[in-house]
Parts: C-alpha cells; sequence; structure tokens
C-alpha cells in the first residue's frame, strides 16, 4: 500500500492527484502546514521536513514531480505517461518539471513572504517581483495552450498535473484572475476532471478525519473559505 504525507493543498496534491487518475490504492495521511514548525514529529520521517512524502515498500521519495513519474511507471502502461519512443517525450519531461521549478518555485517565495513569515519580516518588495516571476513565466504557455487543450502528445498527462498544481497554488494566492485567457481555460478543463474533484474531496474528508484543518495554508492564514 503507497501511503502518502500530504498537507492540504500543497505541493503533495501532485501526486494525490495522480493516484486519483491512476486509480491506484493509497493511504492518506495528513499534516498540518508547515509540518517541520507544527508536526515535529513527522522529521523522524522526513529529515527535510517538507511534504510530500511517499512510502512505497522500502521506497521514500520527497519530490512531487518525481512521484508523479514514478507513479505512472508503476501503472504503465498509461496514457499519464509519454514514452521514449512517443513523439512530445522531451516536451513531456520538460513540462513536467517546469511545473514545479519554473512556475512553483517563486510561489513559494511569495506564500512565505505575504503570510508565512511573522509580519515584522513579510517583504512586499519580494512578494511583488516573484509575482512577476511567476505570471511572466506563466505567459509562455499562452501560445501553446490557444491551440491545444493540453502541453503535449495530443491528451491529459502527468505533465498537466504538475502544471496544474501550480495553477491551484496560484488560485489560493488570489493570482488567478490574472491568468491569460488560454491559460484560464486550460485551468477550468483541468478542475473538471473527475479526479481532480476526487482528490480534493479526498484531502478534506482525511484532513476532518485526522483533526487537521481542511484549509489550505494561504485560506487558513487568511480565515478563508476552503472553497
Amino acid at each position: 500500500m503507497i501511503t502518502l504525507h500530504h498537507c492540504v493543498s500543497a505541493r503533495s496534491f501532485r501526486p494525490l492527484w495522480m493516484l486519483e487518475e491512476l486509480g491506484l490504492p493509497y493511504e492518506l495521511r495528513m499534516l498540518p502546514f508547515p509540518p517541520r514548525v507544527k508536526a515535529r514529529a513527522f522529521l523522524e520521517l522526513n529529515p527535510l521536513g517538507t511534504i510530500p512524502l511517499l512510502a512505497d515498500g522500502s521506497t521514500r521519495m520527497t519530490e512531487s514531480a518525481a512521484i508523479c513519474h514514478y507513479l505512472c511507471s508503476l501503472a504503465a502502461p498509461t496514457p499519464l505517461q509519454v514514452g521514449p519512443g512517443e513523439p512530445g517525450y522531451a516536451d513531456f519531461l520538460n513540462y513536467l518539471h517546469f511545473g514545479e521549478a519554473t512556475l512553483t518555485f517563486p510561489q513559494t517565495l511569495v506564500l512565505r513572504y505575504s503570510l508565512l513569515e511573522p509580519p515584522e519580516r513579510r517583504q512586499p518588495a519580494v512578494v511583488e517581483d516573484y509575482t512577476r516571476w511567476f505570471l511572466g513565466r506563466l505567459r509562455s504557455l499562452e501560445p501553446l495552450l490557444a491551440g491545444q487543450d493540453h502541453l503535449c502528445a495530443g491528451r491529459f498527462t502527468a505533465a498537466d498535473v504538475s502544471v496544474g498544481y501550480a495553477l491551484l497554488l496560484a488560485q489560493d494566492l488570489g493570482l488567478a484572475p490574472r491568468f491569460t485567457l488560454a491559460v484560464a481555460a486550460y485551468w477550468q478543463r483541468l478542475q473538471a476532471r473527475p479526479a481532480f474533484g476526487r482528490a480534493l474531496q479526498a484531502q478534506h474528508a482525511a484532513a476532518l478525519a485526522q483533526g487537521v484543518s481542511p484549509l489550505s495554508a494561504p485560506h487558513e492564514l487568511l480565515g478563508g473559505s476552503a472553497g
């Protein structure tokens, strides 16, 4: 049985969404965010104190995009993976990592310096700079998505999960109104996927059952709705 250690709508949402898309059995263990501060015992399982942590037998993985690739391999053959012999293979790998390294990274700085740090350590200039960084790089997808429904190979793949999570985080940070037209339409298509809805429901139910706030970090800190 795969075990996924997860915080509500954090990076670990990528593997949770993948598990639902692939129909793989799993156990979901919820943690408050950030676990390295609010769940210190978690450091015994993952000294980094980060999520996700995926355990599969003796396998331990902590990088969300790599976990998506690993889960595709477990479920192979699956249309969510693009193989080395297929057209679009290089694009698949590129966008799988683009979602994390290029799109999610700047948003973590926005989150940290707008909400997570104590008021005296918050940095509005950093928030503005990295918001622009994120939106500028996101705009690079506009021409591609204006002409096709998904990122590569003519179908929905793990690369869409990776980039889709970055859009979920952007929505939680209040940046979705600044999406360009094709990116906004793409985000609506991703949210309409049944597995995306099941992943949202799974984390909400597990959070309530395990005594963790069902709100994402931005919504919890702003006192907003779980959606």
